[in-house]
């Protein structure tokens, strides 16, 4: 079974396998939490923003600012005396920030007496909504043909920092070779790597090189410190503290010993639509880029990503930031540098270790590049999150009835949506929001081991009628990274399309569930009228994946098929985890098993106990019932499902409702 295991010595259990939606009723019948504001009274304040404004301007529609940031102080001043909505429209344009616009309830940022601030484009909701973006990239200009590596350009860029390159609106990859190129024998060390192969020492810059490390469901990458050797040996030092780290999350050598690639270095072999980031001559650095055919470079739009954050919202214990509406904005541009710092990217799933007290190593979470913490009643409609350098969206640190509803995230580093008790925390409560009507598709381009959405433990969540698909891992993840008992209990995934999960990495699924979900089926997780299709990748993903110490789970109404498992899971027996009390009921599904793993006596994928080494395998599932479940054909599970009315009805209304479904541009 291809399941990996991660453990730091703190005893977090970091581990991947699969898992993971409500009709108009049913959302209907969620209880509407206490975030529903009173109906306005008064017409709203209006304050405006315009590219080719000015800060010393009033804020009129004729005399507008010039920057969200003024705005945002305007705001401040009128927040006190607040009688109605008070909205910021930006025109259309792209607004360049010079620093992450950040909110904060100490501040004043947050809408005072049911009434909320709004930043809004121009026209939102109307024909003629304008185009804003809000961007935390710089345009690249002044390319030029570079004298020494043919068919690169080459563009001065001071002292630019960033992990990402967009040229003419598409993300550019580094410039790669195959790990698993390495002529001659690569062996590890407790320092890095000895090979009787002399191609590392012609490597130009290794200092800026990453070594990318993949199995099952884990990616991680650390950086190289430095190249030396002699004519017979070649040793590979690798940077610290990011090696032993590494070693640590993933308990030996075996990961290490084979990198899956090798980025950034000139002396690659350049693919039509790589880059290169020379830092060889501080603060004078060079960007390089070899264009793809039909870009002149002499024209050629071309944008780096320099903010870490684009907007943050914080508040204080008992004190939240509230009422803030965000809608029909662009948030772009946006790097995370974390990953180049000397600890690297050791991860698992959106996390990553950095060195801690004594022995022990951190636990941290890849941020959101919009991420508000501690905040109650944001708003996020209609926006569209890409080209970001790390998660998109973070609600965290007890941030509660938040509604994000109607947006698109896409080309983004890491995952989509992040919400709920985010490691380093160990608890922490985030209650009733609402993720709805949303599209994630193709996100994970950097980081594969990224989720659509995942909702680390959070009370009372609605994630419905969302689409998520495309994605290099997990479509819909519920639960934490360790055991968070006593913590998750009345959410529902209810209604979402999922499919085309698990494109690159395996252990993963459609709908992943793990960890206490509730103290009864009364209070536990409902999963129910999601359509989860066609991801049969690798050798293990479950459509929806009930994995260890999974408790409290109604499974009803879904229809899941062809993927490599529709439904179970590794019950692990190990520290009182088993999956328990889960109940299947009216599903459809083809109930597909992996060749390699025994059919058992009732349904689903359920590995077995290793029978040499308990703590290391899978056990029985405890007290699991199935009731008016339909069984598909295996060999045509889609058309069977088209000809049963009941089948095809969840199919037609999973996904964005109808009225959303042309505003989110889907096909």
């Amino acid at each position: 079974m291809a399941i990996f295991r991660t453990r730091t010595r703190a005893g977090a259990v970091m581990r991947a396998a699969v898992a993971i939606g409500l009709s108009v009723a049913a959302v209907a019948a969620v209880p509407s939490p206490a975030t529903a504001l009173p109906a306005p009274t008064a017409t709203p304040t209006q304050l405006y923003v315009a590219p080719w404004g000015k800060d010393s301007w009033p804020g009129t529609l004729d005399r507008p600012f010039a920057t969200p940031a003024r705005a945002q102080q305007a705001v401040r001043a009128r927040a006190p005396r607040m009688t109605a909505d008070l909205v910021v429209n930006l025109r259309g344009g792209t607004y360049h920030l010079k620093a992450p616009l950040r909110l904060s309830e100490a501040a004043g940022d947050s809408g005072r007496g049911g009434h909320r601030v709004i930043y809004q484009a121009y026209g939102h909701g109307t024909p003629r909504q304008e185009r804003v973006t809000i961007s935390g990239g710089r345009q690249i200009s002044d390319w030029r043909p570079d004298r020494r590596l043919r068919g690169f350009w080459r563009a001065d860029v001071g002292g630019l920092e960033t992990r990402q390159l967009y040229v003419e609106g598409r993300r550019a990859t580094r410039l790669t070779r195959d790990g698993a190129g390495f002529p001659g024998t690569l062996k590890t060390t407790r320092t890095g790597y000895v090979t009787t192969s002399a191609v590392p020492r012609t490597w130009r810059n290794p200092g800026d090189i990453e070594f990318v490390y993949r199995s099952g469901y884990v990616e991680g990458r650390c950086g190289v410190a430095g190249v030396s050797g002699s004519a017979r040996r070649t040793t590979i030092t690798m940077d610290q503290p990011c090696w032993d780290l590494a070693q640590e999350l993933y308990e030996g050598p075996e990961l290490l010993e084979t990198p899956n690639s090798v980025e950034n270095s000139p002396s690659f072999a350049p693919e039509p639509g790589s880059w290169y980031l020379d830092r060889s001559r501080p603060g004078h650095h060079e960007l390089l880029y070899f264009p793809r055919p039909g870009e002149d470079m002499r024209r050629a739009r071309v944008v780096a990503p320099v903010l870490e954050n684009l907007v943050t919202g914080t508040g204080r214990p008992g004190r939240p930031l509230h009422d803030i509406v965000f809608r029909g904005l662009t948030f772009a541009y946006a790097t995370w540098l974390a990953p180049s710092e000397p600890a690297g990217f050791p991860a698992a799933w959106s996390m990553y270790l950095r060195p801690g007290k004594g022995e022990d190593a951190r636990l941290l979470t890849v941020p959101g590049a919009v991420a508000f913490r501690t905040a109650e009643r944001i708003t996020f409609e209609g926006n569209r999150f890409t080209h970001l350098g790390a998660q998109a969206l973070e609600l965290s640190e007890n941030s509660s009835y938040n509604v994000v509803d109607g947006n698109v995230i896409s080309d983004v580093s890491d995952g989509g949506i992040l919400m709920g008790v985010v490691p380093p925390d160990q608890k922490g409560t985030n209650r009733g929001n609402r993720i709805t009507n949303n599209w994630i598709h193709h996100i994970g381009a950097e980081y594969h081991a990224a989720s659509g959405i995942w909702d680390t433990a959070t009370q009372e969540t609605t994630i419905a009628h969302n689409q998520v698909n495309d994605v290099p891992y997990t479509g819909i993840l519920s639960g934490p990274s360790d055991d968070l008992r006593g913590i998750m209990h009345g959410n529902r995934i209810l209604d979402n399309r999922v499919f085309a999960t698990n494109r690159l990495l395996e252990d993963g699924g459609g709908i992943y569930l793990r960890g206490e979900q509730g103290s009864s089926f009364a209070d536990g997780a409902v999963i129910s009228g999601n359509a989860i299709t066609d991801s049969k990748y690798g050798d293990w993903n479950v459509g929806i994946y009930t994995d260890d110490s999974t408790n409290w789970v109604t499974v009803d109404r879904n229809t899941v098929y062809d993927y490599v498992a529709s439904i179970g899971g590794c019950s692990e027996e190990w520290g009182n985890r088993p999956v328990q009390n889960v109940r299947y009921r009216g599903n459809f599904w083809d109930d597909a098993v992996p060749e390699w793993l025994e059919r058992r006596e009732f349904p689903g994928a359920w590995p077995p106990a290793d029978a040499q080494n308990l703590e290391e395998g899978c056990g029985d599932p405890h007290r699991l019932t199935f009731t008016d479940n339909t069984l598909l054909p295996p060999r045509n599970p889609g058309p069977a499902c088209a000809t049963n009315p009941a089948c095809a009805a969840v199919l037609a209304n999973a996904g964005p409702l109808p009225a959303y479904r042309q505003r989110l541009g889907m096909p």
